[in-house]
């Protein structure tokens, strides 16, 4: 009975997904914005018409594309985690290829002589550091400092939760670059929304914007991607557990880069207690140096497990602490081994420092509640979408 249930289920998912008609895919409302425009992109791999990139889209329509700017992972996506992306030409339209990721992660002001209107569409997983959002960020301020129009193509949450600890401004970062809890529970046209409303971009800046909405989608609404949006997010589980396991990347343990299944198993060396083992590899695309090249790690497989967190959860970071804290009298040195970076990932010391303290998660919580209560309210000034009803 209980695989009837969830065949079922993914049967509605696959059916609502199906459904869903991305701002991209809306061209009777875009093409008319852009004519007789210079066109630039920010898009890459997951910036589909149907089963056609969005370059290729416009380009074959006739629009006058003067450039295409290229986020992490690169404008196909097939660049590594923290890769630095070079400028180039798309070889099929020859257009040209501008980094954003590396030293250059702004549109500069003479970058945009040549352009009208400005079009951002890349799916988001709904997590702060995720890297696309300080993207869309460094976008809007330069076309608010620059007067050029940001048309935002508005695409599902598949993440759409609101939860975890609201950055603390002092770790600000390109992991987390705005005032918002670790699920933000936005679309990014929404996210856009409220950078504007808030005032986040500074000095009273206001990006000129429009946002063309996401049709037959709500929130809540469940929606499997089409296109992995990232070379280690390759499926629906690793997008529902990377909220959870990316604060690893800040300690010893591995999160499966370097394997088929990255962000759905975890482990280390030192854990061989645990019967389920890996060996991380070198992998053109996903990781060419993954933590722990070719040793053994023993850990959790939860590629194929049905009760994960639904949201955000610290039960995997503390589960393995306590697991390094009866294997080592240094726990804390051996475990968080980059102490800085995983604070900059949950954009808050208060979470590193409760685990040390050997706090439960209902107590953890219970220190960023009150300021996650105000950012939903925040948050419900510029949703664009209804909630699903609950199943």
């Amino acid at each position: 009975m209980k695989y009837i249930i969830l065949f079922i289920y993914w049967l509605a998912v696959l059916q609502t997904t199906a459904q869903v008609k991305n701002g991209a895919d809306r061209l009777e409302e875009l093409l008319p914005l852009l004519e007789n425009k210079r066109i630039s992109l920010v898009v890459n791999q997951t910036s589909l018409v149907q089963n056609v990139h969005l370059l290729d889209t416009l380009y074959n329509k006739g629009v006058h594309i003067t450039q295409v700017f290229a986020p992490e992972h690169g404008f196909r996506g097939d660049a590594d985690a923290g890769e630095f992306i070079k400028n180039g030409k798309d070889y099929r339209t020859q257009v040209p290829i501008i980094s954003l990721y590396g030293k250059n992660k702004k549109p500069q002001p003479s970058q945009l002589q040549q352009t009208d209107i400005m079009i951002f569409d890349i799916q988001d997983v709904g997590a702060r550091f995720y890297t696309y959002i300080s993207t869309m960020f460094y976008v809007m301020q330069a076309c608010a400092e620059n007067n050029k129009e940001l048309i935002i193509l508005d695409r599902p949450n598949p993440c759409d939760y609101v939860d975890g600890p609201v950055l603390d401004m002092k770790y600000k970062s390109f992991v987390g670059i705005l005032p918002i809890p670790i699920l933000h529970g936005c679309t990014i046209g929404e996210l856009a929304q409220m950078i504007n409303g808030e005032g986040w971009l500074g000095n009273n800046l206001q990006c000129p914007l429009k946002v063309i909405t996401i049709e037959d989608w709500k929130h809540g609404q469940p929606y499997s991607l089409p296109v992995k949006p990232s070379p280690n997010l390759p499926n629906d589980q690793a997008i529902a557990l990377y909220p959870s396991l990316c604060p690893f990347e800040g300690t010893s343990i591995s999160v499966g880069r370097g394997t088929d299944f990255p962000f759905q198993i975890n482990g280390s060396p030192t854990t061989k207690n645990l019967k389920f083992r890996f060996m991380p590899h070198p992998m053109k695309g996903s990781d060419k140096h993954p933590l722990h090249q070719d040793t053994y790690c023993y850990g959790l497989n939860l590629s194929s497990e049905k009760n994960i967190p639904k949201g955000f959860s610290l039960q995997y970071v503390i589960q393995f602490y306590n697991y390094f804290q009866n294997l080592t009298k240094h726990a804390e040195k051996e475990f968080f081994t980059r102490p800085h970076w995983f604070d900059l990932l949950m954009g808050t010391n208060q979470v590193r420092l409760d685990i040390l303290k050997n706090k439960t998660e209902e107590q953890i919580r219970s220190a960023w509640q009150k300021k996650l209560n105000q950012y939903k309210e925040i948050r419900k000034k510029y949703l664009l979408y209804e909630d699903y009803p609950a199943m």
